[in-house]
């Protein structure tokens, strides 16, 4: 499974070893991978519809998707396995979907096509950049950031997607109400999640401690072999007060 890393969310790739998390936000690590024949086809005749350019100004989500609907951010989808199946589950909300691994990208309009989906935009683009100049304060419903990378060494953790700068541009572009959702299978980084979004002023847990797992969140085959190994999955979901 690919994962969201870093702060999924940087076009430049891998920050340099020394240098600070909170100097720039960083959303992910180029990962190596081979786009497949039916995922180039998917690009090529899904793409024009599905995908959407980065640009410096504020999206207009009315217009890229067709319609007016509550508009759920998710941060690095990995190959869409989850995406596609929360867009189908949820067809009355719209799903701005930002990864840059280019074989997810195009698994993931494979999926679009096969399960004829319509309520998914694509962002090939470093999330942070789309957070910072494409949406604009309280412009969220919601936002979904699933098993992003862990950075198990602890000298790599300044590298973790959820750290208190990306949080807090997240709580003022959801709408009071709208919702974080985020999951991990690593146990120190999710109690490094729930310190992190239990600190932020705009956000407020919806229980106490972890969530149980939204019904609309799938279990994906990389979910399910972990927990038939025993390996635990920690969901948090926190509101924009």
């Amino acid at each position: 499974m690919t994962r969201p890393t870093e702060a999924s969310a940087a076009v430049s790739g891998n920050a340099p070893s020394d240098v600070a998390f909170p100097k720039t936000i960083k959303s992910f690590v180029r990962r190596a991978g081979r786009t497949t024949t039916g995922q180039a086809k998917a690009f090529a005749d899904l793409g024009p519809k599905f995908l959407l350019p980065y640009a410096a100004a504020p999206l207009d989500a009315a217009v890229a998707f067709g319609r007016a609907a509550p508009l759920i951010l998710e941060i690095g989808f990995g190959m869409g396995e989850a995406t596609a199946h929360i867009a189908g589950v949820r067809p009355g909300d719209n799903f701005l979907c930002c990864e840059v691994h280019e074989p997810g990208v195009g698994a993931l309009l494979k999926r679009i096509g096969e399960q004829e989906l319509t309520n998914i935009r694509i962002l090939a683009h470093d999330a942070v950049e789309v957070i910072d100049h494409m949406l604009p304060l309280a412009s969220l419903d919601g936002v979904h950031i699933f098993f992003p990378d862990p950075w198990h060494k602890l000298k790599h953790n300044k590298r973790r997607l959820i750290q208190p700068p990306l949080v807090a541009k997240l709580a003022a572009r959801l709408k009071p109400g709208g919702y974080l959702h985020c999951a991990t299978d690593w146990q120190p980084y999710a109690e490094q999640m729930l310190q992190v979004l239990g600190a932020e002023p705009l956000l407020a847990n919806t229980t106490d401690g972890f969530a149980p797992k939204p019904d609309y969140r799938p279990l994906t085959k990389f979910e399910n072999r972990g927990l038939k190994l025993g390996h635990g999955v920690w969901d948090l979901v926190f509101r924009r007060t």
